[in-house]
């Protein structure tokens, strides 16, 4: 038992945990929040992008940025699963949370708002720590002798 506490297994357990990690944000994510938007009419697309077209002031941009919210929330939160384009998706991810996060906090202060913010800082961990060892990514870039 004491080998299991002062072993350097560090590395097998980083790369085991970081996919963990990685599959329930973006499986999470994707089930509970993403798909029903992106599935939904473009006026929830509107009610999405308005959020972000409150501080930009141009509501012309209301649907466009509601579909790429739910784009992040659903399609990029499935790359994320899978390790594809790992940094860009959960760059998507994290700006959708970041705007999330703060209409809640506007709205409901920081007990009705700790969900946008858990998944924020998730997505950033995921965007500083790239795609990981178990990612097609990372099987793509082995192939073509690429570092990501």
């Amino acid at each position: 038992m004491s080998s299991f506490f002062f072993s350097n297994t560090s590395y097998f357990f980083s790369s085991k945990s970081y996919l963990l990690i990685r599959l329930a944000t973006g499986f999470f994510m994707c089930y509970f929040h993403g798909w029903s938007k992106l599935m939904s009419d473009s006026d929830r697309w509107y009610r999405l992008g308005t959020t972000i077209t409150q501080f930009i002031g141009n509501d012309a941009l209301s649907i466009p940025l509601g579909f790429m919210a739910a784009f992040a929330e659903s399609i990029g939160s499935l790359f994320i699963v899978f390790g594809i384009l790992t940094r860009p998706m959960a760059f998507l991810l994290f700006f959708t949370m970041l705007v999330a996060s703060s209409k809640k906090l506007s709205q409901a202060g920081i007990d009705g708002s700790e969900l946008p913010l858990l998944y924020l800082f998730l997505s950033l961990f995921i965007l500083l720590n790239g795609p990981g060892k178990y990612s097609l990514d990372n099987l793509i870039a082995s192939k073509t002798n690429r570092k990501f």
